[in-house]
């Protein structure tokens, strides 16, 4: 015996109606917006590879070089000013120039070779610098002629202890000194938060 279901309502089903001009014109900006940021990003992705840099250094003071036309800021470190002055046994020296001549003396007419990815905002590279197997940002701090800044600290605190270079006196911080002669640039520390922003500005473009 055969039987028979009654059939309910036949389902209809409307046409979905065509998006309107407006949001067409929105999705048409929005993929050109999209699409602009990638090529942007594409674009300034090469500004994160490492620059090398390598030749005959002029050392101009304790804490930065010029390698044929690419003038370098060493990273993580803080070196007095080259017209700074420091004091010891109740005089004032030259911590400054000395600064410089233990950056010389670290190279001793070896080329150099620095390496990093950053600018400061005074278009320097900063860089990890060596003369041969010698770190010389390293080195500076370990001598006791530069202060970490924003690295180094562990060889900061190796120098402080035995009281060499400019820690055998007293003398303010280059980043001090610096704030209270006005004519002279401003820098922020070389750290991992300062690395972030700079990552930013980068990307974006601006300072």
């Amino acid at each position: 015996m055969s039987r028979s279901w009654p059939r309910g309502p036949r389902r209809r089903y409307a046409s979905r109606p065509l998006p309107s001009l407006r949001r067409r014109l929105w999705d048409y900006g929005l993929t050109v917006l999209v699409l602009g940021l990638l090529i942007l990003v594409a674009a300034r992705l090469d500004r994160f590879e490492t620059r090398r840099a390598q030749g005959v250094a002029v050392v101009n003071d304790g804490d930065s070089i010029t390698l044929g036309g690419e003038r370098i800021r060493m990273r993580g470190i803080d070196a007095p000013e080259y017209m700074q002055t420091c004091r010891k046994d109740g005089a004032d020296y030259p911590c400054g120039k000395l600064a410089r001549q233990s950056l010389v003396r670290l190279i001793a007419g070896r080329p150099v070779t620095c390496s990093g990815w950053r600018r400061d905002r005074y278009g320097r590279l900063l860089g990890d610098c060596k003369a041969g197997e010698t770190d010389l940002n390293r080195s500076q701090v370990q001598a006791g002629w530069a202060v970490a800044y924003g690295d180094f600290e562990a060889e900061e605190a190796v120098a402080k202890a035995g009281g060499t270079g400019i820690w055998a006196g007293s003398f303010d911080e280059p980043e001090d000194w610096r704030d209270s002669h006005h004519d002279r640039p401003l820098e922020r520390r070389h750290g991992t938060l300062a690395s972030l922003g700079d990552a930013l500005r980068e990307l974006v473009g601006f300072w």
